[in-house]
């Protein structure tokens, strides 16, 4: 295995263990590739490994997402359900698709920019953390559809890295009355048509640049995601339940703040 494969394989690994907590995977990724010297045609790899995270949630929530599936024809709540999760997808489609181009070639290469949208994204989160909120929607099947779409438009803000897609959603439902659990699990749900859109995109629009040798670093990234994502995604429920977001939000600020000396000291 040469020294590519390597760092796609710890790629993957950051990309598994951080897509589902409110840390910015991209954030990390990015960062880590900058500090790693790697670089990817088209910044393609950061986005087509989220195939391994996609998979990972979908293999853990396969029985229910079957379900799911299955009362659709017979069950209004499975229907409004389903329909709440189009509705929250579609405004980051819409401005994904839209701002594709700068997305990846401006905000991308923004490597300050990323570490202080960590900080700040930190800050925030403690802040919420810490809010005597009252929930009014404890369970993701009665989030009503309004509010599936107001919580994606706050996923909006995850176009910008450093801000973490579950990040801005869960802050987004906190806000607006969920409980921290149904908060993350409606996350996990909405993650699923908005990564599996982003990878669409991303190989759609980057497929005729990638070589032999990028395909066999994202494989072996996409693999070692897949592996991480199972864990993250099995024990992250309870994990919130106990210890809420205040853990991350610290490892938001850590990172950030590394991320700025390190600039600092070698570029």
């Amino acid at each position: 295995m040469n020294e590519t494969t390597l760092v796609g394989a710890l790629l993957g690994l950051i990309e598994g263990l951080t897509e589902f907590i409110p840390v910015s995977s991209t954030a990390h990724l990015l960062l880590a590739g900058h500090f790693l010297g790697f670089q990817s045609p088209g910044n393609s790899f950061e986005v087509l490994i989220q195939l391994g995270a996609i998979l990972a949630i979908l293999s853990v929530y396969f029985a229910r997402l079957w379900k799911l599936a299955m009362d659709l024809p017979s069950s209004a709540r499975a229907r409004r359900f389903v329909a709440a999760i189009v509705l929250a997808f579609l405004p980051a489609a819409v401005i994904g698709a839209l701002a594709h181009g700068f997305i990846k070639s401006v905000l991308f290469e923004s490597t300050a920019l990323i570490c202080w949208v960590l900080i700040g994204g930190g800050i925030i989160l403690l802040m919420i953390d810490r809010m005597k909120l009252t929930p009014k929607y404890t369970d993701v099947m009665d989030y009503p559809p309004s509010l599936a779409f107001k919580i994606g438009l706050f996923q909006c803000l995850a176009m910008i890295p450093g801000t973490s897609r579950s990040g801005a959603t869960i802050a987004g439902a906190l806000l607006m009355g969920t409980d921290k659990r149904s908060a993350a699990e409606f996350s996990f749900f909405l993650a699923m048509p908005t990564m599996a859109g982003a990878f669409a995109l991303d190989l759609y629009k980057n497929y005729d640049k990638l070589a032999y040798d990028d395909v066999v670093t994202i494989v072996v990234g996409f693999i070692t995601a897949f592996i991480a994502g199972v864990i993250v995604v099995r024990s992250l429920l309870d994990f919130i339940s106990r210890h809420g977001f205040a853990p991350f939000a610290w490892w938001r600020i850590g990172v950030g703040t590394a991320g700025l000396i390190g600039l600092w000291l070698v570029g």
